[in-house]
Order: C-alpha cells, then structure tokens, then sequence
C-alpha cells in the first residue's frame, strides 16, 4: 500500500520508513540552509524548493533518495557525482552510503544561482 499523500516536507518525511526520517530531514535541511528564501513544498509528490522556479526535487525509494537538481547542475559536477548512478538531471543516492551533504550544497547553491542570473529552467 502506497504511504498517503503528503501535503508538505514534513509529512512526507514523518510518511517514510522510519529508518529513512534522519536521512531525509538531513537531506532537507542540507537544502534549507543553502536556500533559505525557497518556498517548500510538494510538486510531483515529492519534497520541491522553489523561488521564482523550482529548484529541486527529492524523493525516496526503497535503495535510494533520487535527486533532482536540473540537468546542467548534473553536468556541472559530473566529475563529483561518478560514484553515483546518474541520468539527466537525477542523481541517485543509495542507502547504506553517507549522504554527500557538501556536494549537495554545491549542487543547490549554482541551481539557486542559475535562477538568479539565468532565469533557469522548471517554472513553477
């Protein structure tokens, strides 16, 4: 049975298996602190920052925490993320391996900095 419907950040956290909850409001506040003027909420069914666009997305599953910065932020670090199983524009992050909490700052901070400057992708 799918976990019901989450209608903010908290709740969608407090729906995950509890073995995961640390993780995610680790992941959260990684995000939080580097983007604090976001706007938190759900897109998609998954946790999203947005200010004029959205800035990324998250979810949980059952071997990983996909991330979802945009694909230009994917490409800008690849060299960083190649322990990670990457697409275009995700970035999976599998249990069981500390979360890349600086990286993942880095990777907010240009998608923050791509909106600022560039107007960049996603509109909210």
């Amino acid at each position: 049975m799918a976990p019901p419907k989450a209608q903010n950040i908290d709740e969608y956290i407090s729906n995950a298996p509890e073995a995961l909850r640390e993780r995610l409001f680790q992941l959260h506040d990684c995000i939080a602190a580097v983007a604090p003027a976001a706007e938190q909420g759900i897109k998609w069914r998954m946790p999203a920052y947005t200010t004029k666009r959205i800035l990324v997305t998250w979810a949980a599953f059952k071997k990983h925490i996909g991330f979802y910065p945009t694909p230009s932020v994917v490409a800008a670090f690849a060299n960083e993320l190649k322990p990670y199983k990457t697409a275009e524009g995700s970035v999976q992050f599998p249990h069981g391996q500390e979360l890349p909490l600086h990286l993942i700052s880095k990777m907010t901070r240009l998608r923050v900095k791509e909106c600022e400057e560039e107007d960049a992708k996603w509109k909210v």
